[in-house]
């Protein structure tokens, strides 16, 4: 936000937490599962290549941590397994800080991603309902990580060759599987700003010159997911060096109310 509206925006009331404190599976309150390889069969639209799974093998609760477990084995249709958690359903809002502290995998074609998409989903197909990246990283590179935005005219995968709106973050001397960090946004009216840990690394607004069509963050609440995906069109497939089984650690989740103004 603009240093005006930082001095009205407070993100201090809680309206989610999963601490993830009680060992077993994820709290069913809170999360839902996807199941399989896509609707459409088609790896979740991106070329992906696990099979998602509620078993405990590839998601539990343990110690005080979310733990996805991406495992190279033969399963249903596809060479991998891993899981993918969403609050469809469950918990949704428009605007707020929300944020997760995690320790990432590491290898090539490992995509850990929390990330939300517009709760009218349903009726509003993608990418018209709009998704915010809040953390991607490619697991080739465990320095960097990235948050983007894709509306209708900026979206991933598009034929017509355009691109989601997307800004890098660079840990420099520092990498995302060694140790925790916090992933976040801070969004409001016509802004949503990226974090990672206290740092704010870009701000983007409809003027932004990545947000090539509609500004679709106005429009309702999003529901959250955190998935750890397997090749894909962002880091490619696996390669020799890919070591499994790999996990992804999640310390917790918290979403914040906005309480600027509207």
């Amino acid at each position: 936000a603009t240093e005006d509206t930082q001095t009205v925006v407070n993100f201090t009331q809680l309206t989610f937490a999963d601490e993830f404190d009680v060992d077993g599976p994820p709290n069913p309150g809170k999360w839902v599962y996807d199941i399989g390889i896509g609707p459409g069969n088609d790896g979740w639209g991106n070329g992906e290549l696990q099979y998602y799974t509620n078993r405990p093998e590839n998601v539990v609760v343990s110690n005080g941590y979310l733990i996805i477990t991406a495992i190279k084995e033969n399963f249903e249709t596809a060479g991998y397994t891993s899981a993918r958690l969403l609050t469809k359903g469950k918990f949704d809002q428009q605007y707020g800080r929300f944020e997760a502290r995690m320790r990432l995998p590491y290898g090539k074609g490992m995509w850990p991603a929390f990330w939300m998409l517009g709760a009218n989903i349903d009726t509003n197909p993608w990418p018209f309902c709009g998704e915010i990246d809040i953390m991607e990283n490619r697991g080739r590179t465990p320095s960097i990580v990235s948050g983007a935005l894709h509306g209708p005219g900026y979206w991933g995968a598009n034929p017509e060759g355009s691109n989601p709106a997307l800004k890098e973050y660079d840990f420099v001397n520092d990498r995302v599987d060694t140790g925790f960090h916090v992933y976040g946004i801070e969004w409001g009216p016509q802004y949503i700003n990226l974090y990672v840990d206290d740092v704010l690394y870009k701000q983007f607004t409809p003027e932004d010159e990545k947000v090539t069509g509609p500004w679709v963050f106005d429009q309702g609440p999003f529901f959250m997911l955190i998935n750890l995906a397997i090749g894909g069109n962002f880091d490619g497939p696996p390669n020799n060096e890919t070591v499994f089984p790999q996990t992804m650690l999640v310390d917790y989740v918290r979403v914040y109310k906005y309480n600027g103004l509207d």
